[in-house]
């Protein structure tokens, strides 16, 4: 199939658009062919009328009809994977291998909330039955239900083209909850993004659902993103990304006439603390899984265990110098873009710039002309700890900060003073859960996800997962980007008080209480 470079919005014809951008090769610095069009305002305008009007319809269709979508965009998705995963890789330089598991985690969402919303549990149905023989007062009958927040935005992610893009898990969770879509596709893989899209126009055209449900809109500038997100028929965003871009988004959506909800998950340092014990019995195992751990995919993920705290001592000594012997042999790679690449140079310069900062591992002077990035470990005694504050933010990419302190305490004190992450981890022995128990009641304030004797890059596809923490992890804690509970962020409640029953909602009405 051939790339148009075009915009998929249903209903509109291809418009030439006199501006527009190509793509690099990571790996090879090789601009792609193809032109993609540069989203304008008269384009988001026109992809957020027919998602309104799609929306009307679409928000109507039983759970059943909705899975018969997602399960027919996974066919489709199938029948163009091999030109999907071909794209992907010219556009990201990353693994084929890496594309595979990502392609499979991508079917994987949407079929998982095909079978979510089979049933009606994911609505959270409350009822409370009339008692108007109840004294002093009559009680009302009150029934509860969740339904479609609106149209929403979704931004795709750099780092995963397939599994936080275009038929991504945003995109799974919003269509599933009964919600249009209107997608700011990224703009370093758009080809991988367009026939994701044309997958997702296929689904809805093979079950007889309006194509505005779907819209596709390309971009590099901004200003695409700002006016998708100020369009006044927009009723939520899902984004993830940096914490300069989500904060962005979230303060304009904050001052629209009519406010609304941003779901943006800007990544975290990721806290990890090993425990003395098992620092000493398994010091050369930790420095191994650490060193995978922050290297993986050139520790481009959300998930990057990136401040690391030890003991002084020993132990300790003999683990970082385990850390940098495997660091120092992992050749550089490819990043995502140069922009990822030089970002990931200039914050660890500035990281040096601070008394008491010391690099291990790595070179300040790595070329600025590729995208090539090789790991880079630091090193900062806890006493310096607290005049560094850039050094609990996020650094994108394969570097890491290792934090020697003196006592336990000191360091339980540290995890006191960090901000909201969507991770932190523990290592600890069995003989160390009654200070593994202190920690873990500091950092459950701190975190979303709560780890022990592993690391926290990989995050599982299930009904227990919970890809969310408080701010600056994320703009809302109590929402999940990953796993069943992810639709929640698209559905609001509605309360029905003395409704005829052929009023209500189906899953509401009183033949459907006796059924169950």
């Amino acid at each position: 199939m051939l790339l148009t470079g075009q915009h998929l919005i249903s209903g509109v014809s291809p418009i030439i658009h006199s501006q527009t951008f190509q793509t690099v090769n990571p790996a090879t610095g090789k601009i792609l062919d193809v032109c993609f069009s540069e989203g304008t305002d008269v384009d988001i305008s026109i992809a957020t009328s027919v998602a309104e009007k799609a929306f009307a319809i679409y928000r109507k269709t039983s759970g059943v009809k909705r899975a018969e979508l997602l399960e027919s965009i996974v066919a489709e998705l199938n029948v163009l994977k091999e030109q999907i995963i071909n794209r992907a890789h010219l556009e990201t330089a990353l693994p084929e291998t890496r594309l595979e598991g990502e392609f499979g985690r991508t079917v994987h969402q949407l079929n998982m909330f095909a079978q979510l919303i089979r049933n009606d549990d994911y609505k959270h149905i409350r009822i409370d039955q009339g008692l108007p023989q109840r004294k002093p007062l009559p009680r009302p009958d009150v029934r509860l239900t969740h339904v479609p927040i609106g149209p929403v935005a979704v931004f795709g992610a750099s780092n995963f083209p397939l599994a936080f893009s275009v038929a991504g898990g945003d995109t799974a969770a919003a269509l599933a909850a009964g919600c249009s879509v209107v997608v700011k596709g990224h703009p370093t893989h758009p080809g991988a993004s367009e026939l994701a899209g044309l997958a997702i126009q296929r689904a809805l055209h093979n079950i007889d659902l309006p194509g505005g449900v779907f819209s596709l809109i390309q971009g590099r500038e901004d200003q695409v993103g700002s006016a998708l997100v100020q369009d006044p028929r927009i009723g939520a965003v899902a984004f993830t990304g940096s914490h300069a871009g989500g904060r962005s988004l979230f303060n304009l959506a904050a001052a629209r006439p009519n406010p609304i909800p941003v779901f943006a998950e800007m990544g975290s340092v990721n806290p990890t603390f090993v425990l003395p014990l098992i620092l000493k019995e398994k010091y050369k195992e930790l420095a191994r899984k650490y060193t995978e751990s922050l290297t993986l995919g050139v520790g481009q993920f959300c998930t990057n265990p990136g401040l690391l705290f030890v003991l002084k001592g020993a132990e300790g000594d003999s683990f970082i110098h385990s850390v940098k012997t495997i660091l120092q042999q992992v050749e550089p790679l490819p990043m995502l873009h140069l922009g990822i690449k030089k970002n990931y140079q200039s914050k660890i310069k500035q990281l040096l710039q601070n008394k008491g900062v010391s690099l291990v591992v790595g070179s300040d002077s790595q070329s600025d002309n590729d995208c090539y990035a090789a790991p880079a470990l630091l090193v900062i005694e806890a006493e310096d700890f607290h005049r560094v504050p850039n050094i609990v933010e996020e650094i994108f990419g394969p570097s890491s900060v290792i934090v020697q302190c003196e006592t336990l305490e000191q360091m339980l004190e540290l995890a006191g003073r960090l901000s909201g992450q969507l991770t932190a981890t523990v290592h600890a022995h069995h003989d160390e859960k009654e200070f593994c128990r202190q920690f873990f009641s500091v950092l459950e304030t701190k975190a979303g996800r709560l780890i022990l004797n592993d690391f926290p890059t990989g995050v599982e596809v299930c009904s227990a997962m919970h890809h969310g923490g408080p701010y600056p992890a994320t703009t809302d804690s109590r929402f999940s980007s990953v796993g069943e509970t992810a639709i929640q962020r698209f559905l609001r409640p509605v309360c029905y008080q003395n409704f005829f029953d052929e009023l209500l909602p189906l899953e509401l009405q009183k033949n459907q209480e006796k059924q169950g």
